[in-house]
């Protein structure tokens, strides 16, 4: 419904002339920036209102967590882990699985980091996982960049990781970038390593998540982490990359050649995501439930592995599993099953007290279309209301996670700021439910609450506006060319990107360039 049918036609032509200084006002509000504090969203929103798992089913969840680590335990560890964890109390069998007794387990997670707070290289993009807070970003390491225009695939490249690195930077709603492609353009692992973490640091100076191709690799890349820090005490101060680890190979066996990478990144002072990401009905059990109780037991087994070797290191409990569509055995990572067991492990994460982080967004959809913006939709929501600390790959995935798409991002960014605002929730506090305003309105006023100083003053506060979605009457959008939603996306795209610079020190770049091959122009 329009305003114009808010108000009564004997009093048209006075209102009008009212409703233009009211719209005027509006204008001016919405151009000023708000305090961050005054934002309606931002990062680190409490979530937690929404708790598919009652307290008896997390407690049942847990032990058998418990059993499937003392009868089953994992096999495959490195001889470094297995010396680690053994010194610590875990029992080296001899068919080479470890085992964790129970009170080892609980001693650990006493031990292990509580309300962390992983560092930006600008202190405002801080993200502080501490009870419920709740924050959006990428990740997914797509190998190939979809194409709007054609409608096509093709490899992703370094350059397309630096686009994505500036349009986080630029995108409120997106608090952090973990590796959301892989630079196929870049043969040798160990430069397509280091280019990866040169890309997002010139493109955000917010949180960024990397892995390590191989464990050899994390030494030189340390070179180049401490050079963008500006030494290696200020790097240890305020470690503002974290290392996205997939230290298990579902079911339960532990992955070599990670957890030795993952020794040298806490050694390095790196925080690490401790990253389970078994499939459901493949390389995880189908029920929901009990594929929560293999991540939350591959996890557990990854506290103690940290834990013994560094105790309180931070590390992010990442129960990060995936769902099959068990007709074809495909991943279906935007489907309710998925949404349902991501904010399951969110609760999980609450259980024991630890950051914890899991995958929402991803769309089974090979293009940004109305496939897509229900996926996302549904899995973030239900990711944020459940309170995860940490929702990765939230915007840019498709078809399960081989594509990305930098449109896909932009839009994206649009629907986390409705998320956002639901995680929020309703205020209901003295001044929101007083009656106050009515009776000025319904007693003494003219009837409707358009304009009044109320309203002005919410408007911003209370309510957040889609920078894309299009809230047109016909008319209006017709007046206006019938804008289309994916060329405003990239309209936008190319607005950000033409005025995005690099967000390394210019010295400090010419350095690197001399000392490392950096492939982004």
């Amino acid at each position: 419904m329009s305003d114009d049918n808010l108000v009564t036609q004997d009093s048209e032509k006075p209102r009008r002339s009212g409703r233009a200084g009211g719209r005027a006002a509006r204008v001016a509000l919405r151009a000023a920036p708000l305090a961050e504090d005054l934002r309606p969203v931002r990062a680190g929103l409490p979530g937690g209102k929404f708790n598919p798992l009652s307290e008896a089913d997390m407690k049942r969840i847990h032990e058998a967590a418990l059993q499937a680590l003392e009868e089953i335990g994992l096999s495959q560890a490195p001889a470094s882990g297995i010396e680690a964890m053994t010194k610590a109390g875990a029992i080296l069998g001899d068919d080479g699985r470890i085992r964790f007794p129970r009170a080892l387990v609980e001693d650990m997670l006493s031990k292990a980091a509580k309300d962390i707070t992983l560092h930006a290289r600008d202190p405002k993009h801080d993200l502080h996982l501490t009870g419920t807070n709740v924050h959006f970003g990428t990740a997914g390491a797509a190998v190939h960049i979809v194409d709007i225009k054609t409608n096509e695939y093709r490899e992703s490249t370094s350059k397309d990781l630096l686009e994505a690195a500036r349009l986080a930077q630029h995108l409120d709603n997106i608090h952090f970038l973990q590796r959301p492609m892989v630079c196929r353009d870049i043969i040798d692992n160990f430069e397509m390593d280091l280019n990866t973490i040169y890309a997002c640091c010139s493109g955000t100076t917010k949180h960024i998540g990397t892995s390590f191709s191989d464990p050899s690799h994390v030494e030189g890349c340390f070179d180049l982490i401490h050079m963008i820090a500006g030494g290696e005490d200020k790097w240890r101060e305020r470690p503002f990359i974290s290392n996205s680890n997939c230290f298990v190979v579902p079911p339960m066996k532990f992955a070599e050649e990670s957890c030795i990478a993952m020794e040298h990144c806490i050694r390095g002072g790196m925080p690490v995501l401790l990253l389970s990401a078994g499939q459901a009905g493949a390389t995880a059990p189908a029920p929901i439930a009990l594929t929560i109780v293999q991540a939350v037991a591959e996890c557990l087994a990854g506290v103690v592995y940290v834990n013994s070797i560094k105790p309180g290191h931070p590390a992010i409990f990442g129960t990060w599993p995936f769902v099959s569509d068990l007709r074809t055995g495909a991943m279906s990572g935007g489907s309710a099953e998925q949404a349902l067991l991501t904010a399951g492990c969110a609760q999980m994460h609450r259980f024991y007290g630890l950051p914890g982080g899991a995958a929402a967004g991803i769309s089974d959809s090979k293009l940004p279309d109305m496939q897509a913006g229900w996926e996302q939709g549904i899995t973030n929501t239900l990711a944020g209301l459940s309170g995860l600390n940490m929702v990765y790959e939230s915007v840019g995935m498709h078809a399960s996670l081989l594509g990305f798409c930098l449109e896909s991002m932009v839009l994206g960014d649009d629907i986390l700021g409705q998320v956002l605002r639901c995680v929020r929730g309703i205020d209901v506090n003295e001044d929101s439910v007083s009656i106050e305003a009515m009776k000025a309105v319904c007693i003494d006023g003219p009837g409707h609450y358009l304009g009044s100083e109320q309203t002005l003053k919410l408007m911003q506060t209370e309510y957040i506006y889609p920078t894309l979605g299009n809230r047109m009457s016909p008319k209006e959008w017709e007046e206006a060319e019938k804008p289309q939603l994916l060329e405003k996306a990239i309209e936008r795209k190319n607005e950000i990107l033409h005025k995005a610079g690099n967000m390394i020190d210019p010295e400090i770049d010419r350095a690197i360039r001399a000392k490392f091959n950096i492939h982004c122009a």
